[in-house]
């Protein structure tokens, strides 16, 4: 099967940071465990990962698949071809590169990959990152091999024989420390005797949650013991970023359209205010954060509400619904922040939930499938 060596792998998906870091963190932890492994990432044309899977050192195609619009149903006429030229393009992918194994991890591109490599009878493992299963995974269910999910009873949804509970795999470059603390501070520009709020708004930004701190500037500026990061991404950074041209913005917030830092940030972080997506959420878990989450309305199924309940259910997280943001959310941001007792509950019990070796224990699942 494998004559020379190392196994070929193709991992497939993207769309956001939460597919994409993933994905990352799997191809890293394969080349741990065969430094002479081959990998090949299948992703969407004009998506995040065209350009963030480069920048971690691996190859990537491009495949012109995308959603579809269920707003207006006559566009999908493009959608439907663009999904006929991605299989084509799939099976072509599938044959030149022969791989042994392929792995999805949600998002557009998975499905004429993954459904490619079951039609030539290659093994097929999924990653399902949220509590409530993407139609796209749950489509490709029938013909993997193995399920990889990060929360319990997943059964509901998929075949139970073929489901194994691996956590969510993370960015490896995050670790909160003293020094990276201190270089957080001197980074974002911070006073070290006030708290610090971290807003996130995704790699491509969140609406209500710019909305809300553009909202909440008078609060924050009278708020002279707190400071916040503010990441708006980067569909609104060239809009937000006039406001601070203008002198809008309060002196304690300071504005990125993307954070590359991350590692600086969580340290610097005593709270966090985040969306609800499942790839930030195992973060925080991991690194035992205090967060408010504010699930996004415009996701499949609900799933970021679903996967928000999960902790705040157990005293893990804040929520606050995305409606409720833009007249409550920095009212209890900079009460929560204040109170020691509570951030300190929140941190430990989030903590609970962290699962260290995601990305290894897959690994462990790909060798099972290879007889490795």
């Amino acid at each position: 099967m494998m004559k020379n060596g190392g196994p070929r792998v193709i991992i497939s998906g993207g769309g956001t940071g939460g597919h994409v870091f993933p994905a990352i963190s799997i191809a890293n932890a394969i080349k741990k465990r065969w430094y002479d492994a081959e990998i090949l990432f299948v992703g969407a044309k004009d998506r995040m990962e065209m350009q963030r899977v480069p920048a971690a050192g691996y190859q990537i195609v491009g495949l012109p698949v995308s959603g579809f619009d269920r707003k207006h149903l006559l566009k999908n006429i493009v959608v439907a071809i663009k999904l006929l030229k991605s299989m084509y393009m799939a099976n072509k992918i599938i044959a030149d590169f022969k791989p042994n194994v392929v792995v999805g991890v949600g998002g557009y591109a998975s499905g004429p990959t993954l459904r490619a490599a079951a039609s030539r009878g290659i093994p097929t493992l999924i990653q399902e990152q949220n509590s409530y299963p993407g139609v796209t995974n749950k489509m490709l269910a029938d013909k993997a091999v193995r399920i990889c999910v990060a929360y319990e009873g997943l059964e509901k949804y998929f075949p139970k024989e073929k489901i194994v509970v691996t956590g969510n795999p993370c960015r490896q470059d995050l670790t909160l420390s003293e020094e990276n603390r201190r270089k957080g501070i001197e980074f974002f520009r911070l006073d070290p005797k006030k708290k610090t709020i971290l807003l996130l708004g995704g790699s491509l930004g969140a609406k209500t949650l710019n909305e809300s701190i553009i909202g909440s500037f008078p609060k924050i500026e009278q708020a002279d013991d707190v400071q916040v990061i503010w990441q708006c991404g980067k569909y609104y950074y060239d809009n937000i970023k006039q406001l601070q041209t203008g002198g809008k913005i309060p002196s304690n917030i300071r504005l990125y359209d993307f954070i590359s830092q991350m590692d600086y940030a969580y340290s610097v972080a005593d709270l966090i205010i985040s969306r609800a997506g499942a790839g930030s959420i195992s973060e925080f878990c991991l690194l035992g954060k205090p967060v408010i989450l504010v699930p996004s309305p415009n996701v499949a199924e609900d799933h970021q509400t679903k996967n928000a309940q999960a902790l705040v259910e157990k005293g893990a997280a804040i929520m606050i619904s995305d409606a409720e943001a833009p007249s409550s959310l920095f009212d209890v941001a900079l009460e929560v922040v204040r109170d020691e007792v509570r951030l300190k509950s929140l941190s430990n019990n989030i903590a609970k939930f962290a699962q260290p070796d995601s990305a290894d224990r897959i690994v462990d699942e790909i060798a099972k499938i290879l007889g490795k």
